[in-house]
């Protein structure tokens, strides 16, 4: 008789690394999340968190959220669609949508949800989703979800997305959907094309700037922004609430119908908990603190370069990255963990990555900075790796 559990018996793989001493996830971090980390009773530099803009830790930051908490309670108990609304969930949605430059806006408990809801509502069998193949995973199971035919285009190649585009029947529903910021890789979607062919080929998209609000564009609003296509040429804009916004939940801006039908017939917003208030107002708060101060980002993109130009002089591989995300490509999973404990060792918090988020033959360490890291702690970063990386022979 089968046994439904018998391949968590037989999953070896991650006590392996453990074994190994080379496991690099799930580490119990004791402190905020600053420029400087706890973990296991030694200090940090984290080179590893989304935290961009450094509001995870920000005074105004926390008084917002400690004062949410305090006048409503810890959580909402039910769902936004029964008794889990609030006034302040209100108007943060308004706040959300005239950021983006659009009509309406619908927050969700979490990004990941709000990627499954939104997708999964709009398409049907017989509608088609069009992906970029490094399309974040909540893009892909949202897809599955909607159980939609799913075609996907070389990474931000315009010429295999004309040809995909081409190849489906005119009569079929078409949802493009792209990352503006690509996750890992960091670097940005050809917008400017995408809508081009997208309107050529009669389909909507939708773009997520989970890693792109609060960094791209003149005001921090997003790919949008960034190339100048805040007329109506992107349908959707999703994001998350836990990168710049430094705490959790998801977004979704559009036109008001859209978003009205989203709302309701998104089932993991429907069926799920409303956010808590203090994570309501600790979105608003960094709304504000974004709207009125671009030194963070600025600050952001500085530090970001120094590390880039640290990690290049070294003769490190950092792919075609154009944001503050840097990824440093190792190659095998087995060097990829090796550069990990090595820099782990040496007081460097990191993260590797390996498949299937990349290929196998691609894994890389994911860095990325706040604008509240020094000098000094980026150059810190940068020796480190120059140091480890010559010692492992990924450098010369």
């Amino acid at each position: 008789m089968a046994d439904i559990f018998e391949k968590c018996k037989n999953f070896k793989d991650a006590k392996l690394l453990m074994k190994l001493g080379i496991y690099g996830y799930f580490q119990p971090i004791s402190s905020a999340q600053g420029p400087e980390i706890e973990l296991n009773g030694k200090k940090y530099i984290m080179a590893g968190s989304n935290n961009y803009l450094g509001l995870a830790n920000d005074p105004e930051m926390k008084k917002a959220a400690s004062e949410a908490a305090l006048k409503y309670g810890t959580g909402s108990t039910g769902s936004r669609f029964l008794n889990g609304n609030t006034k302040a969930a209100e108007e943060l949605e308004a706040k959300i949508a005239k950021f983006k430059g659009k009509e309406a806006a619908l927050i969700f408990s979490a990004g990941y949800q709000m990627n499954l809801g939104v997708i999964s509502c709009l398409l049907g069998k017989g509608d088609v989703a069009i992906v970029d193949k490094l399309d974040h995973a909540s893009i892909l199971d949202g897809v599955k979800l909607a159980q939609a035919e799913m075609v996907r285009f070389k990474h931000n190649d315009m010429q295999d997305l004309e040809r995909v585009l081409s190849k489906i029947d005119e009569s079929k529903g078409k949802l493009l959907i792209v990352d503006g910021v690509f996750s890992m890789e960091g670097d940005i979607a050809n917008l400017p094309e995408i809508c081009k062919l997208a309107k050529k080929y009669g389909a909507r998209v939708v773009v997520d700037d989970a890693h792109a609000t609060g960094i791209l564009g003149k005001n921090g609003r997003g790919t949008c922004e960034h190339f100048g296509l805040e007329n109506g040429e992107v349908d959707l804009v999703v994001g998350t609430c836990s990168k710049t916004f430094a705490t959790v939940g998801g977004f979704v801006a559009g036109d008001a119908d859209i978003i009205h039908y989203i709302r309701h017939n998104a089932r993991s917003q429907i069926f799920s908990a409303a956010l808590p208030p203090a994570s309501v107002a600790s979105i608003s708060k960094a709304l504000d603190l974004i709207w009125t101060d671009m030194s963070r980002k600025d600050k952001l993109w500085a530090n970001s370069t120094r590390l880039k130009e640290g990690l290049k002089k070294a003769g490190f591989n950092i792919g075609a990255t154009q944001t503050p995300i840097v990824p440093i490509f190792v190659g095998e999973m087995q060097d990829c963990f090796k550069m990990w404990r090595a820099t782990f060792d040496e007081g460097i918090f990191t993260t590797p990555v390996i498949p299937p988020a990349v290929p196998p033959n691609k894994c890389m360490i994911r860095t990325t900075l706040m604008a509240t890291h020094t000098n000094e702690q980026i150059d810190k970063i940068i020796e480190v790796f120059t140091k480890a990386g010559k010692a492992l022979g990924i450098i010369k």
